[in-house]
């Protein structure tokens, strides 16, 4: 099938008659333009967080059953998924082979585009192989389009491993979402620039990301109120950021807080537990393994 028949029709590709004489405007007149076609994006997204939620639903109950969260698009769309893949170990304190981004072309596309790669709907077959997927991983095809087709062989090789599947497009009924067991498609209409879907396409993609990767984290644990507990203190802002964490949850003095954290291998979580509940580092890391990692069920225990 030819992906690339009759891409003017589609809604990210058509002109924006808002911006006909981008090249005659002012600065101040251009940004603004841009500005306005932005504000666009979160109301296309309210238009479709149900299916945002059944989506984060999925990618949670993959990783409790101990599978992945993959992403994989080609371009812009494959550059999101691998940066917000490339986020969550630092924040959330989770393997990198827990959350992973492919792209078209592999690593080197991330830096250079690489001509071809996202029309071999094999490419995407072979790239899920390599992981080694399974029927308890959530695979996440992303397109602007809707129709590229690296992402919509891999989803379709993902759909019939038992994977749960989730299709994110900036156009309606797009080949991708038909592909998919959950269409997650905010139209943001056409772009400032024609076609160049890294504007608010782009922008509406990483919305979606941020919400299914962080709300999927929330749903296993990995927050308690509204704090990173599970974030890794690799370097003097996380060691920082750390000790201010426990300080929030706790009420504790920073020394004590700092004091806690020594003791955990500054391992936020089990901190806060000691600091509240009264206990030592080793009855606070017990205790939260029998709780599976959540802090609220382990305070309450």
């Amino acid at each position: 099938m030819n992906q690339t028949m009759n891409l003017g029709a589609l809604v990210s590709e058509s002109r924006n008659p808002d911006t006909m004489n981008l090249d005659e405007m002012s600065t101040l007149d251009l940004v603004t333009c841009f500005n306005r076609e932005d504000r666009k994006v979160p109301e296309a997204i309210d238009k479709v967080l149900p299916q945002i939620a059944q989506a984060v639903d999925k990618a949670a109950a993959s990783f409790k059953a101990g599978g992945r969260l993959i992403y994989l698009g080609a371009g812009t769309s494959g550059r999101l998924g691998v940066l917000d893949a490339s986020e969550c170990p630092p924040t959330f304190g989770v393997p990198h082979t827990m959350v992973i981004g492919l792209i078209a072309g592999g690593p080197g596309a991330m830096l250079k585009a690489v001509e071809g790669a996202e029309d071999n709907e094999a490419l995407g077959v072979e790239d899920l192989k390599n992981l080694n997927l399974t029927a308890k991983d959530t695979v996440v095809g992303l397109a602007a389009s809707g129709r590229t087709p690296y992402v919509i062989g891999a989803l379709r090789y993902a759909t019939q491993l038992g994977c749960s599947t989730v299709a994110i497009s900036c156009n309606p009924d797009s080949p991708i979402a038909r592909e998919a067991g959950i269409a997650i498609s905010p139209v943001v209409g056409p772009e400032a620039l024609t076609g160049s879907t890294r504007l608010k396409s782009g922008t509406a993609q990483k919305l979606v990301l941020n919400m299914i990767s962080t709300g999927a984290m929330v749903k296993t644990g990995k927050v308690y109120q509204n704090l990173m507990v599970d974030v890794k203190a690799t370097n003097i802002k996380l060691v920082d950021r750390a000790c201010r964490i426990v300080v929030e949850a706790t009420g504790a003095a920073r020394e004590a807080a700092e004091q806690a954290l020594s003791e955990t291998e500054f391992e936020v979580k089990p901190a806060i537990l000691m600091l509240l509940a009264g206990i030592d580092a080793q009855q606070a890391i017990a205790r939260l393994t029998k709780h599976n990692g959540f802090l609220r069920a382990a305070l309450a225990d």
